[in-house]
C-alpha cells in the first residue's frame, strides 16, 4: 500500500504537468499524510538537508567548468583535433563525433551540454558531406551521452551522495565502460557508413595534426589533472571541480583569449540557473528519500525481489531493465534520486559492489537519455539541428542498442568494470 501511494501521487502530479521537483515533494506529502507523520517543519528540514552536503557543492563548479569549455574554446579545438586524426577516413565525420564526445566527457560531464556543442560543431558538417541528417544526428546524441558516465562526472557525484557510495572510486570505475560506449557506438557507425555515398575531408598533414594537438593540449591537459589529482590523492572530487573551473577560466581567458571578461557574467548567470534547477531537485528528492526510509519500501522492494536474490547476475539484469522503463519516461536525475534509496539495500542485500553498481545504474540512465518518448538529449539535438524528434530517434536506434549492449555486456562480465577500477583506484 505505501509504495502505492508513493508511485501513484508522483506519477498522478507528472501527468497533470507538475514539475518533478514539486512532484517530489507531493508524493512526499502524501506520504507523510498516508504515515500520519505530516509536519511543515520536517519537510522544511528535509529540503535544506538535502541540499546541505560538501560533495554538491562540485555541482556548480563541475557546471560553471562545462560552461567556461564551451564558451572559451576548448570544446572547438577537441573537435579540430579529432578531425585531424580521423576526418579523412571513409565514414570520418562520424568518427569525430564519437571520439570528440569521449574527449569532451572528459571535460565537461554533461550529456545535454556535449550533444549540443557536437551537433553544432558537426552536424551541419555531416550533412554536407551527403550523411543521412537523422543517422548523424542519432550518432551525435549517442556520442552525447557517453559524458555522465567518463569522468568528471555530475551524475556519479549525486548518486554517490544519494547512495553513501565512494564518489572517487564511481570516477575511476566509469572511465573503462565509458569508452566501451564510444567503442560500440564507433563499431555501429563503421557498417552503417558502408552504406553511405559521402564526401570526406583530406587527410591532414603531419604539420595540422601537430598544429591541432599543440593548440588543444591545455583543454586536454584538464582530465589529466582532475584523475591524476584524485587517484594520488591531492584533492578530493569536490575540490576537482573547483580546480576545474579555475583551470578552464584560466585557459579560456589567458591562453585561448576567446572568453572576454565582459562574458563572463552570462557565463556565471547560466551555470547557475542550471545549478538552481539541480540543487532544487535534489533537495525536493530528499524528503522522499527521508520517507522511503521511514516507510521502510526498501524493505518490502526487497521481499518483492525475493526470489532474485540468490542469483545476483538475473537481479542485475531485472534491475536494469526496470530503469530501462523508468528511464524512458523521466530524466536522468530524476530517475537517480528516486531509485538510489530504494535500490541500494537490495543491492547490498544481495552483495553486489555498490560502485559497480553503480556504474551500470549510471550508464543506463544516461542511455535513457535518449530513449523515446523523453529522451532530453534527442530533444537537444532536434533543436540545434532543426529537426523533428521522431526523425533523430529513427536514426539514433542501432546506436542505442548497441550501447545497450554493452550495458548487458558488463552485467554478464562485471570483472570489465572491477578489475580496472581497483588498478586505477589503486
Amino acid at each position: 500500500m505505501t509504495i502505492a501511494i508513493f508511485v501513484f501521487s508522483l506519477v498522478a502530479a507528472m501527468l497533470i504537468g507538475v514539475p518533478i521537483a514539486y512532484a517530489l515533494l507531493l508524493s512526499g506529502v502524501a506520504l507523510m499524510w498516508h504515515l500520519d507523520l505530516f509536519d511543515a517543519q520536517i519537510l522544511a528540514q528535509n529540503v535544506i538537508n538535502g541540499a546541505d552536503s560538501f560533495p554538491l557543492l562540485a555541482v556548480p563548479f563541475f557546471m560553471l567548468a562545462g560552461e567556461i569549455m564551451n564558451k572559451g574554446g576548448l570544446s572547438q579545438r577537441i573537435v579540430n583535433l579529432a578531425l585531424t586524426l580521423v576526418g579523412h577516413r571513409r565514414g570520418g565525420l562520424g568518427y569525430v563525433a564519437v571520439l570528440a564526445g569521449c574527449l569532451m566527457a572528459a571535460l565537461s560531464g554533461s550529456a545535454v551540454a556535449d550533444s549540443a556543442a557536437l551537433a553544432a560543431l558537426l552536424l551541419p558538417m555531416m550533412v554536407k558531406a551527403g550523411h543521412d541528417k537523422a543517422r548523424a544526428g542519432g550518432l551525435i546524441a549517442a556520442a552525447g551521452v557517453i559524458a555522465p558516465v567518463i569522468p568528471p562526472s555530475v551524475a556519479f557525484i549525486i548518486f554517490g551522495v544519494a547512495g553513501n557510495v565512494s564518489i572517487g572510486r564511481l570516477f575511476m570505475a566509469g572511465i573503462v565502460p565509458g569508452l566501451l560506449m564510444g567503442v560500440a557506438i564507433a563499431i555501429t557507425w563503421y557498417f552503417v557508413a558502408r552504406r553511405e555515398q559521402v564526401e570526406t575531408p583530406p587527410k591532414a598533414s603531419a604539420a595540422e595534426r601537430w598544429k591541432a594537438l599543440r593548440e588543444s593540449t591545455w583543454a586536454l591537459m584538464l582530465p589529466v589533472i582532475v584523475l591524476v589529482g584524485l587517484k594520488m590523492g591531492v584533492f578530493t572530487p569536490t575540490e576537482a571541480a573547483v580546480v576545474a573551473a579555475v583551470y578552464a577560466l584560466f585557459v579560456a581567458t589567458v591562453v585561448y583569449r576567446e572568453l572576454r571578461w565582459s562574458q563572463l557574467y552570462e557565463v556565471f548567470v547560466t551555470a547557475a540557473r542550471i545549478t538552481a534547477v539541480v540543487m532544487f531537485l535534489i533537495a525536493a528528492a530528499m524528503v522522499s528519500a527521508w520517507l522511503i526510509t521511514v516507510a521502510d519500501i526498501p524493505g518490502q522492494v526487497v521481499a518483492m525481489l525475493e526470489p532474485f536474490m540468490g542469483n545476483p547476475m538475473l537481479l542485475l539484469i531485472v534491475i536494469m531493465v526496470l530503469v530501462i522503463a523508468i528511464g524512458a519516461a523521466l530524466d536522468m536525475m530524476p530517475t537517480i534520486l528516486i531509485l538510489t534509496p530504494v535500490l541500494m539495500p537490495v543491492i547490498k542485500a544481495a552483495g553486489i559492489d555498490p560502485v559497480y553498481f553503480g556504474v551500470l545504474f549510471i550508464m543506463n540512465c544516461a542511455i535513457g537519455l535518449i530513449t523515446p518518448p523523453v529522451g532530453v538529449v534527442l530533444n537537444v539535438v532536434a533543436g540545434v539541428g532543426k529537426m523533428k524528434m521522431d526523425e533523430v530517434a529513427r536514426g539514433m536506434v542501432p546506436f542505442m542498442l548497441a550501447q545497450y549492449g554493452v550495458l548487458f555486456l558488463l552485467v554478464l562480465c562485471p570483472w570489465i568494470v572491477t578489475v580496472p577500477a581497483k588498478w586505477l583506484s589503486g
